[in-house]
């Protein structure tokens, strides 16, 4: 048992000691409440493996709240995304709520704290309100509103309510202390009049609770016993419970706030605002763009759910931010696709190579298998024929012992299929090679079983048959910001540190059972990364995006 518990999270041994006093398991339910302003992304990833993961373990409900308070930003293409994000990191929620489910009752509760003498209508401006809040080592002012007669506050909320009084003339604010150590309780704003139209109400409302006034409550509403959030909402906490201590009754289960370290990823940036400026200024395509650090994003590239919660369980949950290398994240989809991912053969820079001794116009068709990793995957057959293409880089006239690919003179298999050696080349007038003449020995055929085909040879070169190859688009995809945090100079532009070179966009050449590949198949091509179909392609045009490299590219930069 003592070794269990050292296993355990923070926030899961704060689950297990409110388990010995406050709640019963079957008290346990938790909540993923974003703000359907934009894409997920990779911290909220581990957001959601977090508190579906408690779902998991404790087997206990967890819904999907949309916290929809500000019709200015908030849209329904959002909440689909994040709904397919969700269910895309293999995750299924109680149920589907809104804040605005809850606008009714929000504004009857508001009712009952101006009854109560625990809110107000200010009619100062924003500006006069920030001022008079004080500094957080001197108390705030009290705002001349502030004694306003319980009727004045109900008639002027219901003003406020019908739309019959200007956007900025009121606000609601908590009466609670001005003097607080915790500026966050000198009086907080509950309500702003908004004259737009909401994503799901329409024109029903006038005035818009905010975020602080509708999420605990909304937590209270839908029995959510812990409500995890990030650091930053640590000082809301203490508001969090004086609102759910105004509308809650004795001995009904109220929901605790605790919070936890964000997660910023390097070379990267994880801000909405950032993120959408990144897309506003067309440096990247799209939301969904393979550079992104959106879920969407990530997806397209090539990353798998698996690779991602298993990022996020590796990096675990903690009480200080940090950041957390992007390799890491790498390496967790290699992994993954090192053990799912079919192998193909297909070449980036082509070379051509003519095989002399073999005979013109024939053709056969060679066994491979689809992925050593995994038995159940299979093989598969692949064409050969006497003109192959080869990487521009697998090949040079002269070379060092330590090269062990083809030059003049020595041999190298060709994976799958037979042992050739070079015997010349075809250059043109400037001297670039266009041609690499060899010869194959026909005894040397994989798997065939012979003395010859055991012969060991050092270098094994991948190859696709010039007449059955498929030109195909790819699209190297590299770091999108070339210093580890593009935040931490604050005299420079963030823009500043975008990657010049954080897509190369190239053709190459595959082997021919590629072209029933669909979007999202994912593939290593062999000896040089892991890549997936692109949703832009086509039946005549096939693109695919570089997930990552075989290895990390960036260990020595």
């Amino acid at each position: 048992m003592s070794e269990e518990k050292k296993s355990l999270n923070f926030i899961e041994q704060i689950i297990e000691e409110d388990l010995k006093t406050d709640y019963k398991v079957s008290d346990l339910k938790f909540r993923f409440p974003p703000e359907p302003n934009g894409f997920l992304h990779i911290g909220h990833a581990s957001s959601i493996c977090l508190n579906f993961g408690l779902g998991l373990k404790y087997n206990a409900p967890v819904n999907l709240r949309f916290d929809d308070t500000n019709p200015i930003k908030e849209e329904t293409v959002y909440v689909e995304s994040i709904k397919s994000d969700v269910k895309w990191l293999g995750f299924e929620w109680a149920e589907e709520c809104y804040a605005s489910d809850y606008f009714q009752k929000l504004y009857d509760w508001a009712v009952e704290l101006i009854k109560a003498g625990d809110a107000y209508v200010d009619s100062q401006s924003s500006e006069d309100i920030a001022t008079q809040k004080g500094t957080p080592t001197q108390p705030g002012t009290a705002s001349p509103y502030r004694q306003r007669s319980v009727e004045e506050n109900l008639e002027l909320f219901e003003a406020m309510k019908n739309g019959e009084t200007p956007e900025k003339a009121h606000v609601i604010r908590a009466k609670i202390d001005m003097a607080s150590p915790n500026m966050i309780m000198r009086d907080p704003v509950m309500y702003r009049c908004l004259h737009k139209a909401h994503h799901r109400t329409g024109d029903d409302w006038k005035i818009y609770p905010m975020y602080d006034w509708a999420h605990g409550e909304s937590d209270f509403i839908e029995s959510i016993s812990h409500s995890f959030c990030t650091l930053e909402f640590l000082p809301h906490r203490e508001l969090y419970n004086w609102f759910i201590d105004r509308v809650s009754q004795p001995g009904e289960l109220v929901p605790k706030q605790r919070e936890f370290a964000r997660r910023n990823l390097s070379h990267t940036v994880v801000s909405k605002r950032k993120l959408a400026q990144l897309v506003e200024q067309n440096i990247v395509n799209s939301w969904d763009d393979p550079r992104m650090p959106t879920i969407s994003g990530l997806r397209r590239r090539g990353y798998t759910p698996e690779s991602i919660r298993n990022f996020a369980e590796s990096i675990g949950i903690g009480k200080r931010e940090n950041m957390i290398d992007v390799a890491h994240l790498e390496f967790c989809v290699r992994d993954d696709l090192n053990k799912k991912a079919p192998r193909v053969m297909g070449v980036m820079d082509p070379l051509k190579l003519i095989i002399t001794n073999y005979p013109e116009g024939k053709e056969e068709w060679l066994v491979a298998e689809n992925n050593q990793e995994d038995e159940s995957a299979g093989e598969r057959e692949v064409p050969f024929s006497r003109e192959l293409y080869i990487e521009q880089e697998d090949f040079k006239e002269e070379a060092n012992r330590k090269f062990f690919r083809l030059k003049l003179g020595k041999e190298v298999r060709l994976k799958n299929a037979f042992i050739i050696k070079a015997q010349e080349v075809v250059k043109d007038e400037n001297g670039t090679i266009l041609e690499v003449h060899c010869t194959y020995d026909p005894d040397t055929k994989s798997g065939s079983g012979t003395e010859a085909s055991q012969r060991k040879v050092k270098g094994t070169l991948h190859w696709v048959s010039i007449p059955h190859a498929k030109e195909v688009e790819v699209r190297l995809y590299d770091r999108l910001f070339s210093v580890e945090d593009p935040m931490a100079d604050k005299d420079k532009d963030f823009l500043d540190f975008v990657n010049p070179d954080s897509l190369q966009v190239s053709k190459a050449y595959v082997e021919p059972s590629l072209k029933s590949a669909k979007v999202e198949d994912k593939f290593q091509f062999q000896r040089i990364g892991y890549f997936c179909v692109d949703r832009e392609s086509t039946e005549d045009k096939l693109v695919f995006n570089r997930t990552v490299t075989l290895r990390d590219s960036w260990k020595n930069n």
